[in-house]
């Protein structure tokens, strides 16, 4: 039996050690006080002075080092009675100016109550409610009473008044639980021991009484919900509060009580809510139906439809109501744009969930690659939160049903101008039908946009409101329009405006209020200099959600200041608006109507021709930002030439991820557009001109942009595009640590290159596979890969390839241990990356080199090499590459001393790679974390970032990162410590 393997130790209640089964007596109180202290450290070294805090207070003896000596030794004894004398303790050893309690998570009441929660709420979280609660049962099972009792001097440490208000937490959290799966009974004599000793507390009586009404003892219910009002009456002068309140509300109409809502989840509170509307008017009743149908605490999540035609002012009323309501949600307002009436790029609910679950704080390589999987992940992180989510613009019950969180904390706003019967019917959802505003509302509008001129010519106002049909959108272009004219009485406006409907057709249509409102369109448009009504009607045609400048100069075939300008004058029109920095987004009703005026205005040649150079503009900026990122494979980037309109600037590498950063969201709207339209050659040109930039960039909208340039190749069979296409999703799948799909899909993509004899992707596909097989562990079959890739890219002359390949070569014979071999390699990759003037190849063979040196010892060598690599990545703006170089850094910096060096250097690792989504090295950068902490004598720490890192590589597969972190492991179960 090893050392300990028969300890307990129970804090738990009294501080108490048995051994092999039998109690063994600790004496004085004082040594009680030493155990207790270390033992809610929990693993962590506890500086002297902090045990002689918990002694003596603020006025320790002289003696008191020889004291705690003293005590420290005959724990020693009792702990482990058959050490061998002067040999180092392995339960309670010294760590420099202190001492650890070194146990296992079942030797220690404290730990094991901690690992049982953390367990249960993973368990909840994966839908499994039942077991959660039963484990949550065992946790609260551990207490023998208040912790640490027979330990005055322990009663107000401030981790102990935490571990309280932690078990009050848990037992609510059980309570409701066990509530929630009809075992409230079993539940009763916990809820009714926190509610005695928390007589004020609302959610403890309520939770009894819940309990209690659902076991169908209601008298109780009642009684204790009388006596609590009468407690918080005489003693605090308040009534019961909503949770008290809704719950004597359930015992009268005797409905099943509901569980209140869970607490909220800390970090992150996202605030996406666009900015309220400033001169926001009337909607009274409207703003109080919402309160209403938003605040009941029913069983389910309230849901609100707010319906009515396109431009009565639906997400208005919504945003505002949102804004009023902010503090109602304190973990955050989720709001989307879900485009669903245009017809060519509605959102898809999955690309929604991957925005909001990155607001949610879920790093991007947790964020399943199927809908279902991010709606159930989407539900798990909402369950906890009191959170409000605003659907704008959808169109179907399928397209919203995934993005409803599920939780009863949270609460949904949809506008739609569709009645969504689906959502009222299946999902319970209220509907508020908007209707026009009222006159006097509408006329109120109109006064406060144009100010004094509406307060003189009453009459022409309240004409001018019912031409535009009391339609907010329409109401505020009327209003502009008239505020450019400041001396043209409001009277002559309105009769230009009747001229105008009486000459458009479509105000036949028998009243419809879009009808009207097409006509101030028309009368606004009718308005605008020529130049400026082209770049409207091109503004309706660009497939994204909002246009700057450069693509406006591309679409209008104008210069950048012309284009600049028209913006501009579209927005004091209000026709366009400003969404964020330097980009204009359109109502959907106006971008319909500006789609609408080019098929009517401009010849189909016309369109086509715009369309086409602003496709051909992004995709000439994106060869030219990739030509100074890496400019050594510019030959395999597609040739393409200049459009001939204006392109932003680009002379070096942090203007060029700049730009591709600000543009990405853009760039895969535009490539699924170009694949699903007539333009499928760019679709596959804007994955293959991207594929670098897209390793270090976010791996769902990288997988988005190579999937559709392997649809739009499939559509026109196009074998190399298809190829080219599944080697790049492989590679991405390679970032992300899945290492079988990977496969599958190179081995696809390699059969392809073979077939259309494709020497580049053949090298390049064979280079992938290479590192995918080292990364799993086969280093023979990797090398085989690297050498056939290397004699590939020899064949076709291409050096930027060779290169890599040879520094690849030379990653997997070092595994292989084959030292000078893995040094010529990367020396002549590295050789060959410098002379080319590729600045990234040379970071990474420095990087190579660097891990190299760390292997065989030479920390100095090793510490210089990846300080030159981690300044080219820097420069380069390569934040996979800086992400890489700082961990390994680290163990050269372990190694040497530079421990505070190291830590930094490993945390800023590892924020990058969760920013990544890079699963490997999120492992790598852990496990770094858990040698740093080794060293510097936390083993239970080092050994909870070892077991993180194991898991993830497990997972991924990874066989360099298990080994490390099972090694890890091990060293961290084996500190010895030193001697007291």
């Amino acid at each position: 039996m090893r050392a300990g393997e028969g300890v307990l130790v129970q804090v738990l209640g009294s501080v108490r050690i048995w051994r092999d089964g039998q109690e063994i007596d600790l004496g004085a109180t004082s040594r009680r006080t030493v155990l207790g202290i270390l033992a809610l450290a929990n693993g962590q070294p506890v500086h002297r002075s902090d045990i002689a805090d918990s002694l003596w207070g603020e006025h320790p003896p002289a003696s008191a080092a020889n004291v705690i000596q003293t005590h420290i030794k005959h724990l020693r004894r009792l702990l482990e009675p058959h050490r061998p004398a002067r040999s180092p303790s392995k339960i309670l050893p010294s760590m420099g100016d202190g001492y650890a309690l070194c146990l296992s998570g079942g030797q220690l009441d404290l730990a094991r109550f901690h690992s049982l929660v953390t367990t249960a709420m993973q368990i909840r979280a994966e839908g499994d409610e039942r077991q959660a609660a039963a484990l949550l049962a065992a946790a609260l099972g551990l207490w023998q009473g208040p912790p640490f009792a027979d330990v005055p001097a322990l009663a107000r440490h401030p981790k102990v008044i935490a571990l309280e208000v932690k078990r009050r937490s848990v037992l609510a959290r059980c309570g409701d639980m066990m509530i929630n799966i009809g075992m409230a009974a079993d539940a009763l004599p916990l809820l009714e021991e926190a509610a005695a000793a928390e007589p004020l507390d609302e959610d403890a009586q309520a939770r009894l009484i819940r309990a209690y009404h659902a076991v169908g003892q209601r008298g109780r219910a009642f009684a204790t919900y009388h006596a609590t009002r009468h407690r918080l009456a005489d003693e605090l002068g308040v009534d019961p509060g909503l949770s008290l309140a809704s719950t004597h509300t359930a015992l009268l109409t005797n409905t099943a009580p509901a569980a209140p809502a869970r607490p909220p989840a800390a970090h992150p509170v996202p605030a996406q809510l666009p900015a309220d509307i400033r001169d926001f008017t009337g909607r009274v009743s409207e703003l109080r139906e919402l309160d209403t149908l938003l605040a009941e605490d029913g069983p389910g999540m309230p849901i609100c439809v707010v319906c009515g035609t396109a431009g009565v002012g639906k997400t208005a009323l919504t945003v505002h109501w949102a804004h009023r309501a902010r503090a109602r949600f304190p973990d955050g307002q989720l709001y989307v744009d879900l485009r669903g009436y245009d017809p060519e790029q509605p959102a898809s609910a999955g690309d929604v969930l991957v925005r909001f679950l990155t607001a949610l704080g879920v790093p991007a390589d947790s964020i399943p690659l199927d809908l279902e999987g991010r709606a159930e992940r989407y539900r798990t992180e909402m369950a906890d939160r009191r959170a409000l989510v605003v659907l704008d613009n959808g169109a179907s019950a399928d397209q919203i049903r995934p993005l409803l969180p599920g939780a009863p904390s949270c609460a949904v706003l949809v506008t739609s101008r569709s009645s969504l019967a689906g959502l009222v019917s299946l999902h319970g959802a209220h509907r508020l039908s908007l209707d026009l505003l009222t006159t006097q509302d509408a006329t109120s509008l109109l006064r406060r946009l144009i100010g004094a001129r509406a307060q003189s010519e009453e009459q022409a106002t309240a004409v001018l409101a019912e031409q535009c049909a009391r339609l907010p959108l329409a109401l505020r272009l009327a209003a502009e329009l008239a505020s450019t004219q400041p001396t043209t009485r409001l009277a002559d406006l309105v009769r230009e405006l009747e001229n105008q409907r009486r000459r458009l057709r479509r105000l036949d249509a028998g009243g419809d209020p879009r009808a009207a409102a097409q006509a101030v369109f028309s009368w606004s448009y009718r308005h605008l200099p020529d130049r400026v009504a082209l770049a409207f009607r091109r503004a309706g045609t660009h497939p994204g959600p909002s246009v700057g400048p450069y693509a406006m100069a591309a679409l209008s075939g104008a210069d950048l200041p012309e284009a600049d300008q028209m913006l501009t004058q579209l927005t004091r029109a209000h026709l366009v608006q400003p969404a964020r920095a330097g980009r204009f987004s359109m109502h959907d009703l106006l971008r319909a109507y500006a789609a609408e005026l080019s098929e009517a205005e401009d010849t189909a040649a016309d369109r086509a021709r715009a369309i086409g150079r602003l496709l051909d503009h992004y995709l000439f900026t994106i060869v030219v930002a990739m030509d100074v990122l890496h400019p050594g494979d510019r030959h395999h980037r597609p040739q393409v030439a200049d459009p001939g309109t204006p392109t932003p600037p680009i002379r070096n590498p942090a203007q060029a991820r700049a730009w591709l950063d600000g543009e990405l969201t853009t760039l895969t709207v535009v490539c699924a557009y170009a694949a699903t339209h007539d333009w499928p050659t760019h679709a596959i040109q804007l994955s293959t001109a991207l594929f670098r930039y897209l390793e270090s960039a976010p791996y769902a909208d990288a997988l988005t942009i190579h999937a559709q340039a392997l649809h739009a190749a499939r559509r026109i069979d196009d074998a190399a595009g298809q190829a080219h296409a599944l080697t790049n999703i492989g590679s991405v799948h390679r970032l992300q640590g899945q290492y079988r799909p990977a496969i599958t899909h190179l081995e696809e993509a390699l059969a392809l290159h073979r077939q259309t004899g494709d020497g580049y992707g053949i090298a390049r596909t064979l280079s992938h596979l290479g590192i995918v097989h080292e990364r799993l562990g086969d280093y023979r079959l990797s090398v085989r890969y690297q050498e056939q890739s290397l004699a590939a890219y020899r064949q076709i002359a291409d050096r930027y390839g060779e290169a890599g390949s040879l520094i690849n070569l030379g990653t997997a014979n070092g595994h292989l241990g084959r030292h000078d071999v893995s040094s010529k390699n990367l020396q002549d990759g590295l050789t060959i990356f410098h002379e080319i003037g590729e600045d990234s190849g040379e970071a990474i063979g420095l990087a190579n080199l660097g891990d190299l040196y760390n292997e065989l010892g030479r920390h100095h060598e090793a510490a210089e090499h990846l300080e030159r690599a981690l300044v080219l990545f820097r420069k380069l703006g390569h934040h996979y590459g800086e992400a890489t170089t700082l961990a390994n850094a680290s163990t050269a910096q372990i190694q040497i001393g530079r421990y505070e060096q190291a830590r930094e250097n490993l945390e800023r690792a590892l924020t990058m790679y969760r920013d990544l989504g890079h699963r490997y090295g999120e492992a790598s950068a852990l496990n770094g974390l858990g040698e740093l902490l080794h060293a510097t004598g936390r083993p239970a720490e080092a050994l909870h970032h070892h077991n993180a890192a194991l898991a993830l590589a497990v997972e991924t597969g990874d066989r360099d990162e298990q080994t490390r972190a099972q090694h890890g492991i091990e060293r961290a179960r084996k500190s010895p410590g030193e001697p007291g």
